[in-house]
């Protein structure tokens, strides 16, 4: 199951208005994270496009970038 068959992300992704600021929507991710269909589609979609690159190492540069930089792609 991935996007481009019709997944619908943005479903698993919570939104919470007015934080930390009124006017803010946050964007949380840890619905997605906690679904699996969700978080393979999210990682399978990541890794895509570098599939037939020559790719040694990943770098997740800030929190939720270690999640999903170290899951494997498809």
């Amino acid at each position: 199951m991935d996007l481009r068959n019709g997944f619908d992300i943005k479903r698993y992704i919570r939104t919470i208005p007015d934080y930390p600021k009124p006017g803010i929507l946050f964007r949380d991710i840890t619905t997605l994270l906690s679904d699996l269909h969700g978080f393979r589609a999210a990682v399978d979609e990541l890794a895509w496009p570098f599939l037939r690159g020559n790719i040694d190492y990943v770098a997740g540069i800030e929190a939720r970038g270690f999640i999903l930089g170290g899951a494997r792609g498809p």
